[in-house]
């Protein structure tokens, strides 16, 4: 006998550790079986489940079930990443505690200490990962630092380098001076703080007396400047292109130049240009072979002097240098603002000052503002590897869905910038680089290899950098299989089918995949790319610690179960929209999950069990046609919505049917049956409800596997285990038309009845009449035929025909050809009914009105977020349905 109640922490532990043992989540590489591949995109080794984790991995995970019970060899690759600058940060933080660093223990002592804290806690996430019920293939866990990835990433770098599309640099990069390493745009956060704009005046050379105003945000910068640009239309300043100004407080002469990047409209219409210190500067002065020069050392303090660089010959950079004025010498960046606007104050060349709000970029980790840093790195020619990539999405042979991502795909991949692959780090894939003693590089996938290239005798030092995160992760859908071992797994499982992911990361890391994927593999990563959306609070705004709204997927687990978490996460995963997430629908879910353990007992306690050969095909009783019929396009559509990466539409499908038509219809259809006399209507009932229900727990197991599992063996289900249970495919030779059209009308007439109870305020326990006016003889016979479960159901005294026109105080509603008619006169108070329906009708005109006001507002518009704008509008068609209802209902009481 199943318990009273359903208790998921009970079942969720055991029916999970059976699933690993017996091998359930294991991919076949000898299998006959059609392949069917998602690689997990690897959390970082240093995280904990959050609930962006929570949905892209119940999505990865309800794919993989759903191919599994399909009949394929489901691969779910599953692994770690490394997570370099994340790793090392919590490693340094760790020993910070016991008063070290790692330059006391060295680097080789550093890793150590790293491998350590990664065997330890390492596993967190992917333990937490089983908690969520993810059935991924465990025996072939990967590591983005293990030595099969190790030897990939070496082969991929050194090959990249031999084919010139790897090559050394000096350019700007985001620079961390707290963590001392260059970072990605992705680890860069952009904070709006309020600043200042502060207008300079720097003397035109030969002109005395002549001053070009420039405007910035950065005082400290303008020691490095070398030039000053207007727009070469900008008739104010046509005159002096070409000519020079005295850089203040340095004395360098730099020119002024025409460029289009300086906006007559904006400040004055000149811009100072300090090439290695901004992106959009250096542009400028790749356009105007503008010398660049260096201001600032690693920690972003005032260098003792100057490191300049100048175009040479073959576009080689000539390196000089010149002394700093000694007053900023050593100076924090900050306290070197300050001393230039206190300077060039006391030279009277200080304009104005203009209170500014801007962005500045922030490291998201150390929290310092990031400098624009010239500095020598590892470049990969990203470009090049770009267009067979874009190409790859133009022609379909990868396809996003939704399909609006392939636009953001395109605009980046399109103005794609040389990719910084180095990072001054420890913990990470070391670059395969040695260098002798006079800077000439040797790129080799060992060390021997690289002194063979240099020849005997010549002293080596390896270079120090490692890899950006993303170059490893890059390869991850070949490197997991093997590459560049030709394995079974790698000519079975490559190209995958679906990527699972979020948007945020579609440049980082799904674009490097596809670049790194065609020209090593020569074929897509993978061929689908579903991009779903972002987790928010109920209110719309991003979770996060500092607004105190993160909802922890662990604690809901614990406080409703997983499959209720899985199940609202699958509900509210529409397509192009971020899901608006409260508990309290984590709560209504698993209320869902309480309906079907009490239908599970309902059948219990009716002698319901599953019967071994029964066919669907050859019930007799029209409420069991139907039921079966209505099963078969429940599973048509929950069928072509998995199909369709229609997440939502999967679960509304199975949850209206099982909660609906299941539940609240046919097993309250068929009480009467089972409490009656006829014995073959009772056994065939039986066996067409234990049928049904367990063709629902089918159809629902990749969404909800653990209830679905226990419910299974515990009602004695007559697959084993579901997991690897046969997928529920429609049948349309079980829908029988009529059956359907016949149950249909009875669930419509008397949802209708509820409908009106409901609106007009009737008491549930009033006993109303029911006139059918104009009924066809096939309603007549409907109606005899169901007489008494209508009377029940909808709380009827009785039931006629007429013709006579409907009282007054009645209540109207159409159903196919026929009139209902409910007279109310005797059961409510008609006055006052229709008092309280207008004051509600003019409580959401109201409504309706003020919603209108707010989106006829430009101001208002323009402001609000796209997605509070939407709200507003949703919330303004609900009130107008609403209102629409009941206005009708009004009308009909006169």
């Amino acid at each position: 006998m199943l318990e009273k109640t359903f208790s998921p922490a009970d079942v969720e532990s055991n029916h999970y550790q059976r699933w690993e043992k017996d091998g359930a989540f294991a991919a076949h590489v000898d299998s006959n079986q059609v392949p069917y591949t998602i690689m997990m995109p690897p959390p970082n080794v240093t995280g904990s489940l959050h609930m962006g984790h929570a949905l892209t991995f119940t999505l990865q995970d309800i794919l993989i079930r759903y191919q599994r019970m399909r009949g394929k060899d489901a691969l779910w690759q599953p692994g770690t990443d490394h997570a370099g600058i994340a790793t090392q940060m919590v490693v340094e933080r760790n020993l910070g505690k016991e008063g070290i660093t790692r330059q006391q223990l060295g680097r080789e002592k550093f890793l150590e200490k790293v491998w350590e804290w990664k065997a330890e806690s390492g596993g967190t996430i992917t333990n937490q990962l089983r908690r969520l019920g993810a059935s991924t293939d465990w025996s072939r866990e990967r590591f983005t630092m293990d030595e099969g990835l190790n030897k990939a990433v070496r082969k991929v770098f050194v090959e990249l380098h031999r084919q010139g599309l790897i090559y050394r640099d000096k350019r700007l990069v985001n620079w961390d001076p707290k963590l001392h390493t260059a970072i990605s745009d992705l680890e860069v956060e952009q904070k709006e703080v309020a600043g200042n704009l502060w207008h300079f005046r720097y003397p035109i050379e030969g002109e005395p007396g002549r001053y070009i105003v420039v405007a910035t945000t950065r005082p400290e910068t303008m020691l490095a400047d070398t030039a000053v640009a207007v727009h070469p239309e900008d008739e104010r300043y046509k005159d002096i292109i070409g000519k020079f100004v005295r850089l203040p407080l340095v004395g360098r002469l730099i020119p002024i130049v025409g460029d289009e990047y300086a906006d007559p409209e904006t400040g004055s219409g000149a811009v100072k240009i300090t090439p290695a210190h901004d992106f959009n500067d250096f542009e400028v002065g790749r356009r105007h072979n503008l010398p660049l020069i260096n201001l600032l050392d690693r920690d972003a303090r005032i260098v003792e002097t100057f490191e300049g660089y100048k175009p040479g010959a073959n576009g080689r950079l000539e390196a000089f240098s010149e002394p700093v004025p000694e007053a900023y010498r050593g100076l924090d960046r900050f306290a070197a603002r300050k001393q230039v606007v206190a300077d060039l104050e006391a030279l009277e060349l200080l304009e104005q000052i203009v209170p500014h709000k801007m962005t500045v970029p922030h490291g998201d980790r150390s929290g310092v503002v990031i400098e624009p840093w010239l500095t020598d790195q590892w470049y990969c020619d990203a470009a090049t590897l770009a267009k067979p990539a874009i190409e790859a999405v133009e022609t379909g042979k990868t396809v996003f869905v939704p399909r609006q991502w392939e636009n953001t795909y395109f605009e980046w991949m399109r103005n794609i910038q040389p990719w910084c692959i180095s990072r001054q780090l420890w913990w990470g894939h070391q670059i395969p680089a040695w260098y002798d003693a006079d800077g000439n590089v040797f790129v080799a996938e060992t060390e021997e290899e690289a002194q063979a290239q240099a020849g005997a005798g010549v002293a080596l030092t390896r270079d120090s950098d490692v890899l950006d995160t993303w170059f490893s992760s890059a390869l991850w859908p070949f490197s997991t299989l093997g590459w560049p071992e030709q394995t079974p797994e790698l000519g079975r499982y490559y190209p995958g089918d679906v990527l699972v992911t979020g948007f945020d990361i579609i440049f980082f890391w799904v674009a490097r995949m596809m670049m790194m994927g065609i020209h090593f593999m020569g074929d897509v990563p993978f061929k689908t790319v579903y991009i779903h959306a972002l987790v928010r609070d109920e209110k719309g705004q991003k979770m996060s610690k500092s607004k105190g709204n993160v909802i922890d997927p662990l604690d809901v687990i614990d406080q409703y179960g997983c499959d209720a978490l899985r199940f609202t996460l699958t509900a509210m995963a529409a397509q192009g929209r971020d899901i608006k997430l409260a508990v309290n629908r984590v709560e209504g879910y698993r209320n869902f999950a309480t309906k079907l353990w009490n239908a599970a007992r309902y059948a219990e306690m009716n002698q319901v069990a599953p019967v071994a050969g029964f066919d669907p095909a050859k019930v007799g009783l029209t409420v069991n046609k139907w039921i079966i019929a209505a099963f078969q396009q429940a599973s048509a559509r929950v069928t072509e919505a998995l199909d369709a990466y229609k997440f939502n539409e999967a679960a509304a499908g199975i949850y209206q049917f099982a909660w609906n038509s299941f539940c609240d219809w046919y097993l309250e259809f068929t009480k009467p049956i089972l409490n009656g006399e006829d014995e073959a209507a009772k056994a065939e009932t039986r066996a067409t409800t234990a049928w049904v229900f367990d063709r629902i727990l089918h159809l629902l197991h990749p969404v909800m596997p653990f209830i679905t599992e226990e419910l299974n063996e515990k009602t004695g289900g007559l697959t084993k285990t579901l997991i690897s249970a046969e997928w529920p495919l429609a049948n349309e030779a079980l829908v029988d038309a009529a059956a359907s059209a016949e149950m249909e009308w009875v669930v419509k007439l008397i949802s209708t009845i509820r409908t009106v109870r409901s609106e007009m305020n009737v008491p549930p326990s009033a006993q109303l009449p029911l006139l059918l006016k104009g009924a066809n003889a096939e309603t007549e016979r409907r109606l005899a035929t169901h007489r008494d479960l209508i009377l029940r159901l909808a709380r009827l005294s009785g039931v006629d025909a007429t013709n006579e026109a409907a009282a007054k105080g009645s209540a109207q509603a159409v159903l196919d050809e026929a009139t209902l008619v409910l007279p109310l006169a005797d059961f409510i108070d008609i006055e006052k009914e229709k008092a309280r329906l207008a004051k509600e009708i003019g409580k959401l005109e109201q409504e309706i009105g003020k919603i209108d006001a707010k989106l006829a507002n430009k101001n208002f518009v323009d402001k609000a977020p796209e997605e509070v704008i939407e709200e507003q509008r949703e919330r303004r068609a609900e009130a107008d349905t609403v209102r629409a209802k009941l206005a009708a209902a009004l009308a009909q009481l006169g």
